[in-house]
Formats: structure tokens, sequence, C-alpha cells
């Protein structure tokens, strides 16, 4: 089996990890990762690396992400979103649209935002959302996020005392959808949590172009992979001999990164040090 890049729509209730484990069958190789987990509740774009395809996925963990999700104010839960018991239930039927837009704009920009406490965050080793499943309360810290782009899709549907609306987000990495909803129900005084939320994009990477779980996957080689990522560079012979044997190399290059390509092939990821630019990580030929 050849490296690279394969994206997967995942379908609501697998986990990353079922993904992962159905595509080693599929692929015929147990080195298959992937870039940022997705609950099971969630749906949408998951990036696997496969054999030396997994090199790229700690690139693609600092990415920005899109999504769409759906928003439920008037209950508040223990997990954030649907996956756990409500909490509490307030009458959402009189908030408003703008005051509902006012909160959004709110939590647009670059700003503090405390995790959701059911979350895969670590606290004192332990996982959150394992602690909290044991009946302790935990208390995360908050964390820089940023909020490129944050609005509401279409009317709000009114029913039962509960409000839902759907949003498009387009963030920074360690960013919680379902935190956001969280936030808008506590400051419009109801209680608010993510009932739907669906994947759109991770850096240049779409969902349109992911292929189901029933479907045969379709495998980004290495170069083009790495390419959508960094800037490309096409290299010498004696430049690949270089960076094969540990040497550092000089290119026409400013970026923090660059995908050092010859042949068709991936050679390697370079990053500046002084004057040269030195190997992140070689990759062999596949055959």
């Amino acid at each position: 089996m050849s490296s690279g890049l394969v994206l997967v729509d995942k379908p609501k209730d697998w986990t990353s990890h079922d993904v992962v484990a159905k595509m080693r069958g599929v692929l015929g190789t147990r080195k298959v990762g992937h870039a940022g987990t997705l609950d099971p509740m969630a749906t949408g774009l998951l990036i696997l690396g496969v054999n030396q395809g997994t090199k790229l996925l700690q690139y693609l963990l600092g990415s920005n992400k899109s999504y769409t999700a759906t928003i439920r104010l008037g209950q508040a839960t223990v997990s954030d979103d649907a996956e756990s018991e409500v909490l509490e239930q307030k009458d959402a039927s009189n908030i408003s649209e703008e005051q509902i837009d006012s909160e959004i704009q709110k939590l647009t920009g670059t700003f503090d935002q405390v995790p959701s406490s059911v979350s895969a965050k670590k606290v004192d080793g332990a996982r959150a959302y394992d602690l909290v499943r044991a009946g302790k309360d935990v208390q995360l810290k908050a964390k820089t996020i940023t909020i490129d782009t944050f609005s509401r899709t279409n009317q709000v549907r009114y029913h039962d005392g509960l409000a839902d609306f759907d949003v498009e987000v387009s963030c920074s990495t360690g960013t919680y959808i379902r935190a956001l909803a969280r936030d808008i129900g506590i400051a419009l005084g109801v209680g608010g949590h993510l009932i739907a939320l669906r994947r759109t994009s991770i850096a240049d990477f779409s969902v349109e172009s992911a292929s189901e779980m029933t479907a045969e996957p379709v495998l980004i080689d290495l170069k083009d992979a790495a390419s959508r990522l960094f800037e490309s560079c096409e290299i010498l012979e004696q430049q690949e001999t270089d960076l094969r044997h540990g040497k550092q190399i000089q290119l026409d290059s400013k970026s923090a990164v660059v995908a050092l390509t010859r042949n068709d092939q991936l050679v390697a990821l370079a990053e500046p040090a002084g004057d040269f630019f030195k190997s992140m990580a070689v990759f062999q030929v596949d055959q």
C-alpha cells in the first residue's frame, strides 16, 4: 500500500478510532492514524494518514477547521451536547434572533474559552470525561482560541419552549463548538447545548472530497498532500542525497516549512536553520 492521506466522511455514532480500525482493514496496513478526533455524535471530515502519510498528521492537527452545527437553547447538559442527560430546562421561547446574533458576535474573534468538562483534556494524568463520569467536579483551564467566522444560517425554530438554530463556524484548532453553544445559553440565561455537528474542512481539505465509509477510499499521494499544506520546491539530485544523509541544504525560500520534491516524489519537509534548511521529516520512495 502506498503512502498519503485519505479523506473520510465520518458517519454519526462512529468514533474516530472505529474509522481508523475499519480503514486499517480496507487499506491493508496497520499504520493508519487520524488528524483530530471527532465526537461520536459528529459527522464530517476525518483525515487519515496512511503509512508515511502519518508524518503529515502533526501539521494538520494545528490547522484551522470549519464546521456546521445546530444549537439548542433552553436546555443545559452535562457534556454540552446531546450525548448526555439534561441538567436543567428553561423557557427559551422569548429569546429573539437579535439576542442570539448579538451573543454570536461576542464569540467572534480571539478570546479565552473554557473547554467542555466532558472532553479529552487531561487533568492530573486522567481524561476529563473519565473524571466527570466518576462523579468528580472538573474545572478546566481556559485556552485562547480564535473564531474567524461565526454566523447563524437560518431562522430560529421555536418549539416546546426550546429554540434551535443552525450556524457556520471557522476557527482555530482547540476550539470546542459545544462550548460555544453552552456559552450562548449561559449568556442568555436559558442554557444551551449542541444537537448536531459536522466538520466541513481542515486546512485546505474539504469534506466534499471525502469518501463515505462504504465507498472505496481515495489516496492523496504524499507530494500532493504536502503541496496543499506547504510551499513546494523541486530539488536537485545532490540536494536529495544530502538531505537523506542528514546534511543541510540551501534554498531560495522564506517559508517556515517547505515541501521538497524530486521526480514527482516527496523527499522531505524542511525548515530554516540559519542560512540553510534542515530536514524535519524525510520520506522514503514508495515502491
